[in-house]
């Protein structure tokens, strides 16, 4: 078998963290140093989304402060070389996307180099590299806001991706940091399958892909992780969950419109089995969402399946990613403002698959079942995969070989 690299991909929407940091933030860091530790990773990308969180104007110190404390802690002393990049200018309305994303090098891994996308060319990676900022003129990264027309009826949100470019031992990566549009409205979502809010990140997505994948840039296997916000289809799953009961659809005043779903047990003394509004989705049986992972749900986890011509991922072995609930003291519990959902994504382009490295179990340190996601517990919650690229025989470092 030949020379391998491991790698180590995060994604974590840091939203609620920094409107509650001290414990919180001891904890998930405590648990990314030892998801480190374990896995011993030479390359760690991590790629986070809301830095600065819901009150990103007054919060966004605590956020600068997040990224110091991972840069400068003694976990990641033996990481010699990083690149950072951080969106926090959201004085520039029009391009601030609050996206974050961090890289880290080990001492012992010689060879890397980073795409300037400017000149067109790799250089090699040396040294501490952090901007912080808007990002404008940074040539390392690629940096774009969702245009507004991509969903004209609502407020302009911090939506985008962030890209870079690596040159790994000869291996040619893209790494993409996304976040998606989200369900404004529970009730909305259960009017269609899809549903409209499913098409808006359906064409957000095809865009960000389209994008990496431009001839004109040379494209190479790329990466996409991040807050994906991927729903349950959730016309087809309220329709199961409410088979055998008794539904009935509330309507406002002097109108047609619906403001709530109540579904009923038909005996059980009628007891409130589902109740939507448009932020409830209160489900009386919640165990079904993280028994078995979840796995009865992922049928209806079907958003992904429009790109199969283009991206795959590894099986998901964790329950739902999202609403956990902020409470501090309830980290394992579901809030019931949305229907949980696999919203953190880890995806790979089909070229991407194929310069994994399958290693079988026994002949590394780490066998293939830890090249699947898994959730990093702590709040917020956290989607990792570990996987081995293989080195490849070397090539010229220039965009035009690819």
């Amino acid at each position: 078998m030949g020379t391998h690299i491991d790698m180590l991909l995060v994604t974590a929407n840091v939203g609620s963290l920094f409107d509650n940091v001290g414990e919180i933030e001891s904890d998930w860091l405590r648990e990314f140093f030892t998801t480190v530790h374990t896995y011993k990773p030479r390359f760690v990308a991590l790629h986070f989304q809301e830095v600065g969180g819901k009150d990103y104007m007054v919060n966004m110190g605590n956020a600068e402060n997040f990224f110091r404390n991972i840069e400068s802690s003694e976990e990641m002393r033996d990481f010699d070389r990083f690149c950072i990049y951080v969106d926090n200018h959201f004085k520039a309305v029009d391009r601030f996307t609050a996206l974050g994303s961090m890289y880290f090098i080990h001492k012992s891994l010689k060879n890397i180099y980073q795409y300037d996308f400017n000149v067109k060319e790799f250089k090699a990676v040396l040294g501490h590299n952090k901007y912080v900022g808007s990002l404008d003129g940074v040539t390392t990264v690629e940096k774009e806001k969702f245009p507004k027309n991509f969903w004209p009826d609502i407020k302009w949100s911090r939506k985008g991706y962030m890209r870079t470019r690596w040159l790994i031992h000869n291996q040619g990566l893209d790494l993409v940091n996304v976040h998606l549009f989200h369900d404004a409205s529970n009730l909305i979502a259960c009017n269609s399958s899809p549903s409209v809010y499913s098409g808006n990140r359906k064409k957000a997505l095809r865009y960000v892909i389209n994008r990496v994948s431009d001839s004109s840039s040379s494209p190479v296997p790329f990466f996409l992780f991040g807050d994906f916000n991927f729903r349950l289809d959730t016309l087809s799953l309220v329709e199961s969950l409410s088979r055998s009961a008794d539904v009935q659809k509330v309507k406002k005043d002097s109108s047609n419109e619906v403001e709530k779903i109540i579904c009923e047990e038909k005996d059980n003394d009628h007891k409130v089995l589902l109740h939507i509004e448009t932020k409830l989705f209160a489900y009386l049986h919640q165990a079904v969402f993280r028994e078995d992972n979840g796995r009865a749900l992922l049928k209806y986890d079907k958003e992904i399946t429009a790109f199969e011509d283009v991206i795959t991922e590894e099986d998901i072995l964790f329950p739902p990613s999202y609403p956990y609930s902020e409470d501090y003291n309830k980290p394992t519990q579901y809030m019931n403002t949305r229907c949980p959902a696999w919203c953190d994504r880890i995806v790979m382009s089909h070229s991407a698959r194929d310069v994994i490295s399958r290693m079988e179990e026994g002949e590394g340190q780490c066998g293939v079942q830890h090249t699947r996601p898994q959730c990093l517990h702590g709040r917020p919650q956290a989607c990792f995969l570990v996987l081995w690229v293989e080195d490849k025989q070397p090539l010229r470092r220039s965009l035009e070989l690819y």
